[in-house]
């Protein structure tokens, strides 16, 4: 049975847990357990849009049982038997064209689904339908469905996500290989993928499988490196491989798509144009956050500086009422120099009282405040001056 899983399949999941396990901490603690809230909301959408599924099939699909299909119930109960499973709910649905099956689970429960058009298709074949039940089985016995919401976190992230989601696959088909008594069923049931209901009997398998040792160029390395699928030929290379107890010869990748796939995070089925799209998405929104963030860092900054200068202003009020006359230096007033901070890195005392407030980090570093007093309607005001981005200043100065 271990000879069923991939051999990068282990290693990729024990990855994405670690990756996940630290993302999910530091979720948890940077939202102050806030996260914990959205993610039942978004486990009670899930069940609910779920449950549509099932409620689907029950209403609407053919059940697979004894009663029901009973040629291809047989060969459901075959099939799990020999991965040692307990045999799952089965439906045969109108596939509307599409080949294809599928399995999930609900409520503890496991589900496989066949499309019409698979079984109409394998006709002359009726074997090869193992190799889609197999594979489906698959999933259920490496519970893939459960470790994709634990690894959720991970599977987004660029090159782990996407080759994690592509070795299941490659172990999946093991198991669609293991349940066919003929290796060229589960090969024909796979080339029918590509070649459609019909054209699938005139395959060259031998030839089909030989196109994977070709050398793929720096675009099809690229979409597979954030596919969530292998290439079909690659699965049958490794489908004919294993029958023969080999090991298939397969193209090199190209080394420069490695590099541009750590740019393009994963979103599930959607393949570079995900990537792309998040990439965009993050562009746009740094481009609109960062000045957004900068300006109120700034405003933050400028207010400080006003707090930390009001008891030099006050000294300065104090002074100008008492002697008719603004102070030039903080000696006169009394006042000890300032120490700086973490915003305001200096305040110096000018001429005819000005005050020059320089600051310490960005986006006002190398910019100055000047405040200045000035005496109207028999009381002292203050005037802002200086470099400073009006977009910047504090509330005091604005509309001078």
């Amino acid at each position: 049975m271990n000879e069923l899983v991939y051999r990068n399949e282990t290693t990729l999941r024990a990855i994405a847990l670690v990756l996940s396990v630290i993302i999910w901490l530091l979720l948890l603690l940077g939202t102050v357990g806030v996260l914990l809230v959205y993610l039942l909301l978004i486990a009670l959408f899930a069940l609910v849009a779920h449950s549509a599924l099932i409620a689907h099939l029950r209403g609407n699909a053919i059940p697979i049982n004894a009663r029901q299909m009973p040629d291809l119930y047989q060969r459901v109960h075959d099939c799990s038997r020999k991965l040692g499973m307990t045999v799952p709910e089965a439906y045969l649905v109108n596939g509307n064209g599409v080949l294809n099956a599928f399995a999930t689970r609900f409520l503890g429960r496991d589900f496989v689904v066949l499309m019409s058009d698979v079984v109409d298709s394998m006709e002359d074949r009726p074997d090869a339908l193992n190799f889609y039940i197999g594979h489906e089985l698959g999933h259920l016995r490496r519970h893939h469905l459960t470790w994709s919401k634990i690894l959720a976190p991970a599977m987004f992230l660029p090159l782990i996500g996407a080759a994690y989601a592509r070795a299941r696959e490659y172990t999946c088909d093991r198991h669609g290989l293991a349940v066919c008594e003929n290796p060229e069923d589960a090969q024909y049931g796979l080339v029918a993928l590509a070649a459609g209901k019909r054209r699938w009997r005139a395959v060259d398998l031998a030839a089909y499988g030989e196109s994977a040792g070709k050398t793929p160029g720096f675009w099809m390395s690229l979409h597979e490196l954030v596919g969530d699928y292998p290439w079909l030929n690659k699965r049958h290379a490794w489908l004919r491989a294993l029958s023969a107890q080999q090991r298939p010869r397969l193209g090199r990748r190209n080394p420069f798509a490695y590099l541009l796939g750590l740019l393009l995070p994963r979103i599930p089925g959607l393949g570079i144009a995900g990537g792309l799209v998040v990439v965009a998405y993050v562009a746009i929104l740094a481009a609109i956050a960062i000045p957004a963030y900068q300006d109120y860092t700034g405003r933050a900054a400028a207010s400080t500086a006003m707090t930390e200068t009001a008891a030099y202003r006050h000294a300065i009020e104090q002074y100008g009422i008492s002697h008719n006359q603004w102070p030039d230096s903080l000696d006169a007033l009394g006042l000890a120099p300032f120490a700086g901070d973490a915003s305001v890195s200096g305040i110096a005392l000018g001429s005819h009282g000005a005050l020059s407030v320089s600051f310490a980090k960005p986006p006002l570093r190398g910019h100055v405040l000047q405040l200045t007093p000035y005496v109207r309607d028999d009381a002292i005001h203050w005037s802002c001056g200086g470099d400073v981005p009006s977009r910047m200043l504090p509330p005091a100065c604005r509309g001078q």
